[in-house]
Parts: C-alpha cells; sequence; structure tokens
C-alpha cells in the first residue's frame, strides 16, 4: 500500500472531523491543529492495518483523543474556557449552545461530540476513549445536566436584560 497516497486521502476525508474534535476538547485552534497532525504522522509511523472505513475513522479519532488527553495533563488547567470565534456558531443560540459545551469538562465534551456530532454509541465511544460504557453515558448524563442548567440560566438573564 502506498502510504503518501493514502495519506493525503485520509487528510482530505478526516482532517475537518478531527480538528473539530480536538477544538471541541482542547478549546485552542492551534492546539487542536496540532493534534490533528500529530494524528496523521502516528498513521505514517505505525502504519496500522485497518479493516474498514470506519475501523479507520475510529482508529483516527482514538489517537486524537490520546493526544489531546496528553495536553490536557500538561497544561494547567482553567476553570474556564473562553468561547472560540473559530468555532462553527453562526447565530447567537448556537453560539451560547457552544460556549456551554465549552464550558463542560473534558471527559464530557469528548463524550458530547463523539455521541451528538458524530453519531456513535456510547459503547463505540468507550471503545474510542479507553473508558467502561457506564461511564460514557454517565458523562453524557452529567453534560445534558449541566447544559441544561447552563442554558436556562441564560434564558434567565437574557429576559431580565430585556425587561430593564
Amino acid at each position: 500500500m502506498d502510504y503518501s497516497n493514502r495519506l493525503e486521502e485520509l487528510v482530505n476525508k478526516y482532517e475537518n472531523t478531527l480538528f473539530r474534535a480536538a477544538l471541541a476538547i482542547l478549546g485552542d485552534a492551534q492546539e487542536a491543529e496540532d493534534a490533528v497532525q500529530e494524528t496523521f504522522l502516528r498513521y505514517l509511523e505505525k502504519r496500522p492495518e485497518l479493516r474498514d472505513r470506519e475501523h479507520e475513522k475510529a482508529w483516527l479519532l482514538k489517537v486524537t483523543a490520546n493526544h489531546c488527553k496528553s495536553v490536557l495533563r500538561r497544561r494547567k488547567r482553567r476553570s474556564e474556557v473562553e468561547l472560540l470565534d473559530v468555532y462553527p456558531a453562526p447565530d447567537r443560540e448556537s453560539r451560547e449552545l457552544v460556549e456551554a459545551i465549552l464550558a463542560l469538562s473534558p471527559n464530557q465534551r469528548w463524550a458530547v461530540h463523539l455521541h451528538y456530532y458524530e453519531g456513535y454509541s456510547t459503547d463505540e465511544i468507550a471503545s474510542i476513549l479507553g473508558q467502561r460504557p457506564g461511564t460514557v453515558r454517565s458523562h453524557l448524563s452529567r453534560a445534558r445536566k449541566a447544559l441544561k442548567i447552563y442554558l436556562t440560566d441564560n434564558e434567565k438573564e437574557d429576559c431580565c436584560e430585556t425587561i430593564q
């Protein structure tokens, strides 16, 4: 197999998916780009024999996830993540949702992104992240509760601002 042609094909197909996933976790565009580049370098180094396209995507996401975990371990954890202008959110409501998602813990962000944006089941997410399915379901449940509280509180604040 010609790995340089294969790599070009993979970059064209998965670069945006991997970038969005890394950005959702890291909250920094530059670090997300680095994570994607690191993932493709790992592909060249390891030259994995993957059964099909779905395993290929899962392998790339898992490598990206592992790299992002390493980055998070290295950097000092911040209590609040700023909303990034580069994260896709065309209108105000979408921006509020993105802001709410970025306020979640890294594990909750990963679970939300992989489940709702990439369409993976909890069992598949557990495999990608190296966690138990129950842990992933717990992350999703806590994320949903946090998002509901966050978005409900923001609606109340917006309502009060309009009245005043």
